[in-house]
């Protein structure tokens, strides 16, 4: 019995004083946690640089084509065609701020969805004062 605990108390005062300190799997590599890498690295991986794109000048090219239409490198882009060949539902299309709820008319599916979409955005509101 007081060989088991000899060895028991041998046994902590080594550990104690680091005498049995043997294992070192937990210490860091040489060059950081990434190891020798040297690029810099962002929250999602490597940054990229971003190309910057000429901006057109050319009033002729302005008024004529879609600017930024053509994805290839070769090629050019979309010409505009006359007003009498598009759609006419394309002219009375709704460009500017979003209509209020009052301005809909509520026989409409976009009344319908604007007001539950209000609704929900209430609701969240009220929630996040909740305590609990």
């Amino acid at each position: 019995m007081n060989n088991l605990v000899f060895s028991t108390q041998t046994i902590v005062r080594r550990c104690l004083l680091g005498v049995n300190s043997v294992r070192n799997y937990a210490t860091p590599k040489p060059g950081g946690a990434l190891g020798s890498k040297k690029k810099k690295l962002g929250k999602l991986g490597p940054v990229v640089e971003k190309k910057v794109i000429p901006v057109e000048t050319d009033a002729n090219k302005l008024v004529n084509y879609v600017c930024g239409s053509n994805l290839l490198k070769t090629g050019e882009d979309i010409k505009l065609k006359p007003d009498s060949e598009y759609p006419d539902w394309l002219w009375s299309l709704h460009v500017g701020k979003p209509l209020t709820l009052e301005e809909l008319d509520p026989d409409t599916k976009a009344y319908w969805r604007k007001l539950r979409r209000l609704a929900l955005q209430r609701n969240n509101k009220l929630a996040k004062l909740k305590k609990f």
